[in-house]
């Protein structure tokens, strides 16, 4: 009896395994996850992966309450740059991570730590160094129009602002003799100012990040009294503006490093991201809702994207703030092959869930014939407030000839708000 009974059991078992094997089925790219069928997805897969693996529990979350769709499409390589790659090659074994003081130390250019292993107990911190340290855009980001867009789920689209945003690398620099600008006290100068309306032109700041923990020096231009005042070192942590993003939320990380506490690896996994956004985030010469294709503005809540997701391997970190920081932590999501943030979620001092950021990335050329990437928009939304800022971008350049060190400077602030 003993002995028919487990064989039932047994047969049991496996006509459900084979009956849940019917069921499942790989889905096709065009295939569109919505709250209409994630119950009957969730067990089906993409190129291999689960669904249910794919989608983090914030996704599965967000497409089932708040509208999130999902379009599968077929993952596809992602080149770096030439001098990229050679960098990183060229310096690898170079930089060392110092636990004691959190620094990295012999860093020359490419990605410092190439070959993180998982079982590393500094991989955390290895992983944020290559953030900093290691952007896939080569010398110059120079973004001289990009859009914040203002939505809530009641109206939609409140407002719009017109940016521009510069960063001059001084450290690291690839494709030239010197890796170095200046005495290498400076990694980076960034300008980001608004230049649309005009009641809000000039409204930006001029940083200069130093490569050290050393806090920012900022400078501000106070319309009021034209006039640039300089600001305390805490505005890395302040919003832009009347926007949803705070200063460290700029392309989801943008802190030194050793300003947050500490940093917890949760492990590697796939998920679906934007990796190779398609099209225009923005088309300028539309009207209406069609000006940003990149974004659901027909349908509540407003603010979700439309846009394509593929299958990438990511890093997930933890990043624990200072304690005069708004949030308590971030969780992040990073790309292997290069070190660039896709989402993050981001928690309030009760440890509650409070905004979730998505980042599309976008390969482009830059002006000397390589390739880097960018972020061809990206949406920081505060769900506590039932708000949203959505970044949309036009004509990106990357390494634009021409372009000093001298070039980005306080008057450039004080230009644009003339």
């Amino acid at each position: 009896m003993t002995l028919l009974k487990n064989h039932l059991v047994a047969s049991l078992a496996l006509t459900f395994s084979v009956a849940l094997a019917a069921q499942a089925a790989e889905l096709t790219p065009g295939t569109r996850i919505d709250a209409n069928n994630l119950a009957q997805h969730l067990g089906d897969s993409f190129e291999g992966h689960g669904i249910g693996d794919l989608l983090t529990e914030r996704m599965q979350i967000l497409i089932r309450d708040e509208g999130l769709a999902i379009i599968l499409k077929a993952s596809e390589p992602i080149t770096l740059g030439r001098d990229y790659v050679a960098a990183t090659k060229a310096n690898e074994g170079k930089a060392v991570y110092n636990r004691d003081t959190r620094q990295v130390e012999g860093w020359v250019a490419g990605v410092p730590f190439p070959n993180v292993s998982q079982d590393d107990p500094d991989a955390a911190a290895k992983l944020i160094w290559n953030h900093h340290y290691a952007q896939p855009i080569k010398n110059l980001q120079d973004y001289p129009k990009f859009g914040y867009l203002f939505l809530n789920d009641k109206v939609g689209l409140e407002r719009r602002q017109e940016w521009a945003f510069k960063r001059y690398y001084m450290k690291g620099r690839l494709g030239t003799e010197q890796t170095v600008e200046g005495d290498g006290s400076i990694l980076t100068k960034t300008l980001l100012y608004a230049t649309y309306p005009t009641d809000i032109r000039g409204l930006g700041l001029f940083t200069v990040r130093y490569d050290s923990p050393k806090l920012e020096d900022s400078w501000a231009y106070v319309k009021s009294v034209r006039r640039t005042r300089r600001l305390s070192g805490g505005t890395w942590m302040d919003p832009i503006g009347g926007t949803d993003q705070l200063s460290d939320d700029i392309e989801i990380f943008n802190a030194h490093p050793s300003w947050y506490p500490d940093y917890k690896l949760l492990g590697k996994r796939w998920i679906l991201a934007v990796a190779n956004s398609q099209g225009e985030t923005w088309n300028q010469n539309a009207s209406g809702n069609a000006e940003f294709p990149v974004i659901d503005l027909d349908n509540k809540p407003h603010w979700n994207p439309k846009a394509e997701w593929e299958p990438r391997e990511v890093w997930v970190l933890e990043a624990t703030t200072p304690p005069e920081h708004p949030y308590s932590k971030k969780v992040m999501y990073m790309d292997t092959q290069f070190p660039r943030f896709y989402q993050a979620e981001a928690y309030d001092r009760k440890g509650q869930f409070w905004k979730w950021m998505n980042y599309h990335l976008k390969t482009i050329k830059t002006e000397d014939g390589d390739v880097g990437i960018v972020s061809a928009a990206g949406f920081t939304i505060d769900y506590q407030r039932r708000h949203g800022t959505v970044f949309v971008l036009g004509g990106p350049r990357l390494n634009t000839p021409g372009v000093s060190a001298d070039d980005v400077n306080l008057r450039e602030l004080e230009k644009a708000a003339r």
